[in-house]
């Protein structure tokens, strides 16, 4: 969510817009962030925490630094507070990442020596503006994942930087292709594997036995069914060279129907068509 509205270069002031919650006050900030590299907005996915840079502002009290926070007021949204204080306090100006929203943190003012909630959002810095509201007391400070976190004054923003990192930690894992070594494979997920990337390579159809396989009596009958291979066959006339023109004719009006044999059975009658050529060449 960018930053619609007008901007005002006067900080807001007061309480009397105050919101709380069971006497608790509301404070709403963000963790701004850029990249390292071009400095511009970029997709987070595939980045690692080291690749990004995080603005710390000082203390206008102290010079201690932290993350820019500050009242949310009953005028506006959640997100809108977040935008609104990080411009007044830093001079930045980005997205408010809402559904990467942090969480919200219960602490002790002590200056105040109350009770506060703070609301935490990551911020994708697109413009960083050379003035803005309290310039003349903050300065701004970028620094590495571990730096900021080391130099940060409050725990409880020290923590929302952490689920800042586990979130983006978790966007990278998740973006990852997942890969499969080949040979862990079983050979079902080989053989669909290959057959999407080769059409060429596919399983041998199968036939139904029952139904197709040409059995060893189915043979011999359509073998006398031909009466001069079944002469050939069963008598003991001399064989001579023109009966194994004829059987061989036999034979390929017996296979014009591939499918009609298994493999076994083709096999089976070669065997027995060699044995008979043999003869017949004798």
């Amino acid at each position: 969510m960018a930053m619609t509205k007008t901007l005002s270069m006067i900080s807001r002031t007061g309480r009397d817009m105050q919101r709380y919650n069971d006497g608790c006050r509301q404070v709403v900030g963000c963790i701004p962030y850029r990249y390292r590299k071009t400095n511009q907005s970029c997709t987070v996915k595939g980045t690692q925490i080291d690749d990004l840079e995080f603005l710390l502002i000082s203390s206008q009290k102290s010079p201690r630094w932290m993350f820019p926070k500050g009242g949310w007021e009953t005028d506006e949204a959640l997100e809108d507070a977040a935008l609104r204080e990080t411009f007044e306090e830093s001079g930045v100006i980005g997205d408010v990442e809402v559904q990467e929203f942090l969480g919200t943190w219960s602490f002790k003012s002590k200056s105040q020596g109350t009770f506060h909630e703070g609301h935490m959002f990551p911020l994708l810095v697109t413009e960083e503006l050379d003035d803005w509201p309290e310039k003349t007391v903050r300065k701004r400070l970028w620094l590495k994942f571990s730096e900021a976190r080391e130099v940060c004054w409050h725990s409880w923003m020290k923590e929302a930087l952490d689920v800042f990192a586990s979130k983006l930690k978790k966007i990278t894992k998740d973006d990852e292709p997942q890969t499969c070594p080949f040979d862990e494979l079983s050979y079902e997920q080989t053989v669909a594997a290959v057959s999407n990337s080769n059409t060429m390579f596919f399983e041998e159809p199968r036939i139904n036995i029952e139904a197709n396989d040409l059995t060893c009596e189915e043979l011999r009958i359509s073998l006398v069914a031909k009466p001069s291979l079944g002469k050939l066959l069963f008598n003991e006339e001399p064989r001579r060279k023109p009966f194994f023109n004829e059987i061989s004719n036999v034979a390929n009006s017996m296979f014009s129907e591939e499918a009609t044999m298994t493999t076994k059975t083709k096999k089976m009658f070669n065997e027995k068509l060699g044995s008979i050529s043999i003869a017949a060449f004798s």
